[in-house]
């Protein structure tokens, strides 16, 4: 059995990767972990969430850097980090040098620049991080050789619009399909939930009216940009609604693109979604030719694509749980292949 520790877990990620991993087969929590200063502090997991209750009923460990030097390889196999981006930072180092797998959900580890990353996230890297950096591994699954990812100590998580803005623009940019002339321009809704779970006025539920936010200077800006491999301008949204991500893509394609060419750029990409058992799954990411909706991927662990051209210019729509495949789900696939396990076991 791998053994499995959450830092995190009182958060909405870190919920459903509790929900979701008390579920796999191969897999035993050994520890759930929040804040030393956090409220909810030595609760059960399944006090915060209820449908927990006859999943999981783990308490909530304070962590701190003496804590995370303490936990052995003996009782932990791998840690997912749910944690703040700068927690990540300082804690992931301990972790790895106590021989552990680290699957970090932040944005610690994301950006390969390292004055990119400063910019946008306020601070600077640490030596060992920076030599850590050099190692990592993105993690957007669909697109990542999977032997990098079995053989990887840190598997940096992508975020939740880079996940469905990366996903959408790839098989473009990776079949050359793509005119750079004219910068992308990804126009993405998130439901607040992507905000996360700590109370906030500008977040809170009552105070949403469908705004726009960090225009030219949202982190995730770089991040799309990088892996994606094209210039972008991104234009988050923030929903009134819980969950969920619907990202509106404009693009040029190259003059003389045809239909037939576009349709192989996606299928080959993702494949067919022509299995019902949940082990032979090779990818979670569905192109589908009809319309893309937000309420197909809410509560669900794939991403929906779809586009519609005319002539060199091409509207992508991409749809995904800014949880699960934005979050939980994407991490799980990612240590799913890393035990080199059926890359999509527990998730349906």
């Amino acid at each position: 059995m791998i053994k499995v520790a959450i830092a995190g877990a009182s958060g909405y990620a870190g919920g459903e990767l509790v929900r979701l991993l008390s579920n796999h087969p191969d897999v035993v929590i050994t520890h759930l972990f929040v804040s030393a200063q956090s409220v909810d502090a030595n609760k059960a997991i399944c006090e915060l969430y209820g449908n927990l209750r006859r999943k999981c009923a783990l308490s909530l460990e304070p962590l701190d850097e003496q804590v995370a030097q303490g936990l052995s390889k003996d009782e932990c196999d791998v840690i997912f980090l749910a944690t703040d981006h700068k927690v990540s930072h300082d804690l992931a180092p301990l972790f790895i040098d106590n021989g552990i797998v680290v699957i970090d959900l932040s944005g610690a580890f994301r950006l390969s620049d390292k004055d990119t990353f400063a910019k946008y996230y306020g601070f600077e890297y640490g030596q060992r991080q920076a030599q850590l950096l050099q190692e990592r591994v993105y993690g957007l699954v669909d697109w990542v050789d999977a032997k990098k990812i079995e053989e990887a100590s840190l598997i940096s998580m992508p975020g939740c619009y880079p996940t469905a803005s990366e996903l959408a623009i790839k098989p473009l940019t990776a079949n050359g399909l793509l005119d750079e002339s004219m910068v992308v321009v990804i126009n993405a809704v998130s439901g607040v939930s992507g905000a996360g779970r700590k109370a906030k006025l500008n977040n809170s539920f009552c105070e949403v009216s469908l705004n726009a936010y960090g225009i030219f200077n949202h982190r995730h800006m770089p991040e799309i940009a990088e892996y994606a491999q094209t210039k972008v301008i991104f234009n988050p949204h923030l929903g009134n609604f819980k969950r969920g991500i619907l990202a509106t893509i404009t693009a040029k394609l190259v003059s003389g693109v045809s239909d037939e060419q576009l349709k192989n750029a996606y299928e080959s990409a993702y494949g067919q979604m022509d299995s019902a058992n949940c082990d032979e799954l090779t990818s979670l990411v569905r192109f589908k030719s009809g319309t893309v909706k937000l309420q197909d991927v809410q509560q669900e662990p794939f991403c929906d694509i779809s586009y519609t051209r005319d002539g060199d210019y091409i509207v992508i729509t991409s749809a995904i749980d800014n949880l699960l495949k934005g979050a939980a789900s994407q991490a799980i696939e990612a240590m799913n292949i890393h035990f080199k396990l059926p890359r999509c076991r527990c998730l349906l």
